[in-house]
Formats: C-alpha cells, structure tokens, sequence
C-alpha cells in the first residue's frame, strides 16, 4: 500500500511540475503595445521572454533577433498591454451568495467557487488580483493551487478573514442571539487585533483587510459609522508592517477614511465619503485611493433579485452617486488611486466594466489602465514584477482588437491572455 501512495504521489507531483513548467522560451510580436508607464503607444514590437516566463526585451520587431527555431505569436493585428490588476476582489464570493443565502455556503464551498472565479477572472485579462476578505482562508487555498499548477487563474495576494469589531461590518450579523456567533475575524481592542493580524499571517494572509467603517452589504450598520478605533487601526498597522504585511482598510465613513490614513493603513478601500481634508492626507501620506464605481449599477439593477438585503440596496442608493463624485474631486486632486471593484459584488469576469465608468467619471483611458497596471502594482508592492511589459517583468500580458485610449470599453472583451509566458487565452482572428 505505501509503494503504491508513493507512486501516486509521484505521478501526481510530475503532474503539477508539468503544468507550471509549460513556460519556456518565445516572443510575442504585438501590432501595437501601450508603454503604460509612458503613456506611449509603439508599433510592431517584439516581446521576448525566458524559460521562466521572465521578460527579456521588448524592442522593435524589425530590430529583434529570434533563434531560427523560435516563432513568434502573431499580434500584429492587435494592440498589447501588460495583465490587468484588480486590486479588489473576492473570488470565492458570489453575488448569488448575498443575504441570508450566504449562511449556507461552507468554507469548502467558497473554495470551489474561489476556483471557479479565478478561471473566469483570468481569462477576462486580469493576471493578477488581491483577494480582500475570504472565508476560512479559501482564498489562500485557492491561491496555493494556481502556484502549484493545479489551478488556472491569477497571481493572487490574499487575506483569508478580514477584521473587525464585535457587531460591525466584517461580523455575522445576520444569525440570531441564541446562534453566538462570532465571524473569524472579529478583534477588538489594540493586543487583540494585535493577535489576530498575528494569527491570519501564520495562516498565509499576504495581506491584511479590515473594516474601519460600517458597510453597504452588512446588516444593522451604517456605511458612515467609524467602527475600529484609531488606536486599534495603529496597533493592526505597526503589527502587519512590523511583519511585512501592508493594511487594506474597507472605508465608506468620511472620519474612518481620515483615522485609517493617520494610523498609517496603506489603501483606502471604496472611499466613499471622503471629504477635502481626507484627499489632502491621502496625497501627504501617499495613502492609495481604491473607489469601486462600477457596482453600484448593479447593485441597484440586480441586488434585489440576488437576495441582497432590502437596506442594502436603500443604502447604496444614498451612497453611490456620492462615491462616484468623490472619485471625481480626489482624481483631479491628484490622489494615488489604484483599480479596484469588489468582484464578488457583481459577477467575476466582468472587472473590466469599471474602466468605462473611470473614463465617465474625469479619467482619461491611459489613467484608468495605469490604475490597473503601474499604479496597482505600487500598491500590491509588485512594481518589480507585475504592471508593464519590461525587461525583468513577468510576461503577462494581454491583447485587443482595436485601441482602448480611444475606447476604452476594447478591454471588456480580451482577445489574449498570456501569464508567465503560457498562452491562457487566444481569440485573435
């Protein structure tokens, strides 16, 4: 019996080496490719890459030259750019699981769904993602199995329960008193959530969520009520960057979003309300800006018929016009403003829908795709990696028929998805 599980396992391990070892070298030649740093757009260029999916130039393709038995992906057609980055996601969430239906979904569950989501996140053009509050660390599992080839699906940062105080938006609060039940990520007090960033990073969190304010989708808050203190938002910042950790701050409240930027959380996520002295500390600090504009059109359009709460929905109305004009002021202030959406509010796969709404709202096309390119990766600490195509960067890497700077809506339906140098989609005709 053990000869024989020795062999399986064996099997098994060649299995996974075989999937992430599909990368060798090649080159990818691009009919256009946006320079996202420079805001430029070149033609006919060559992106050449290494055995690990490393690149190793990009230059013109009339300058490159390819061994004799290297034949390039013809682009030539298309426009290029670097993997998109929604730094915003809940991939084991869907907007089915809303209400009192998400009672019923277990930890595995949530795991399979997180599975499910990462394909289709994916192959919409996003390579990489940070997963910002996920049951039981279904999230990291989910995570764990697309670095072991066994899953198809983006580079994630994760981070597994987020925390929150007693009563507050990151608890349950839909279960009755006789149930007692406290959600995983409950801490209150500066050592208890002390303890639990602790406790979530020996469990694999890369990163870590809280919520300073009430929410939308929560039962019996307010969006605008400061929930963790500043002290307790101090006592989480100190303790994950002490370990190397950065803190992701779910913040509608106009105070919450000004004590989250003094206790030295690294983005603000939603951002709803904040107010001129919140965008002035935002660019003193350097504090990232995340404004989920898009969900609101479907939160109100679909939320009632996806079980979310009726004062949900009455909450979102009061809210989203309010958030998307507040995106507008610290734009033209010139906030750090990264690209997130909250997949998992709407249907996954559907991140892109966002850019459209930035242009709509005072971004130019190239702003909106830095957010989710250069701009993402600053925040995710990836700069070095992730967000454009360059020498020492991984080769993800998408295409599309036509030119996003001119409409922008071209990346809601992505023709190419390239990670690491394995070719995860091709729809180019």
């Amino acid at each position: 019996m053990k000869s024989h599980l020795r062999l399986v396992m064996a099997a098994l391990i060649a299995v996974v080496s075989v999937s992430a070892a599909q990368a060798g070298p090649g080159a990818v030649r691009c009919g256009k490719l946006i320079d996202v740093r420079a805001g430029q757009v070149l033609s006919d260029q060559a992106v050449v890459f290494d055995g690990s999916g490393i690149i190793t130039s990009v230059a013109p393709f009339s300058s490159t030259i390819l061994p004799a038995d290297m034949k390039p992906i013809d682009l030539s057609g298309a426009t290029c750019l670097p993997g998109l980055i929604d730094v915003h996601t809940h991939l084991t969430y869907d907007p089915t699981d809303s209400g009192y239906k998400g009672l019923g979904v277990s930890v595995p569950r949530a795991t399979v769904t997180g599975v499910k989501n990462a394909r289709l996140t994916l192959r919409a053009g996003f390579t990489t993602v940070r997963n910002v509050g996920a049951k039981g660390f279904s999230d990291a599992a989910v995570r764990d199995g697309i670095n072991a080839g066994d899953v198809e699906g983006p580079r994630m940062l994760v981070s597994g329960p987020a925390l929150g105080i007693t009563g507050g938006h990151c608890d349950e609060n839909l279960l009755a008193y006789e149930f007692h039940y406290t959600s995983e990520g409950v801490a209150d007090g500066p050592w208890a959530a002390r303890e639990k960033v602790r406790e979530n990073i020996k469990y694999g969190a890369d990163v870590i969520k809280i919520c300073a304010s009430g929410g939308v989708l929560s039962k019996g808050d307010l969006p605008g009520a400061p929930q963790y203190s500043p002290e307790e938002m101090q006592a989480i910042a100190a303790e994950a960057h002490k370990l190397g950790r950065k803190v992701a701050a779910h913040a509608h409240g106009t105070q919450s979003i000004k004590d989250a930027i003094r206790a030295g959380i690294d983005s603000i996520e939603h951002s709803s309300l904040i107010d001129d002295e919140g965008i002035a500390l935002a660019k003193q600090r350097g504090t990232f800006l995340v404004f989920d504009i898009y969900n609101d059109d479907y939160i109100l359009s679909r939320g009632e018929k996806v079980g979310m709460l009726p004062e949900s929905i009455e909450k979102e109305k009061s809210l989203g016009r309010l958030q998307r004009e507040n995106f507008r002021k610290a734009f033209q202030a010139g906030a750090k403003m990264a690209f997130g959406t909250d997949a998992g509010v709407y249907p996954h796969g559907e991140n892109a829908r966002q850019f459209a709404k930035l242009v709509e709202w005072g971004m130019k096309p190239i702003d909106a795709i830095q957010a989710a390119t250069v701009n993402a990766a600053e925040l995710l600490g990836w700069a070095d990696k992730v967000g454009e195509l360059s020498k020492g960067h991984f080769a993800d890497l998408i295409a599309v028929e036509g030119d996003p700077l001119i409409d922008v809506k071209t990346l809601e339906n992505v023709k190419f998805v390239m990670k690491g140098g394995v070719v995860e989609k091709n729809e180019v005709k």
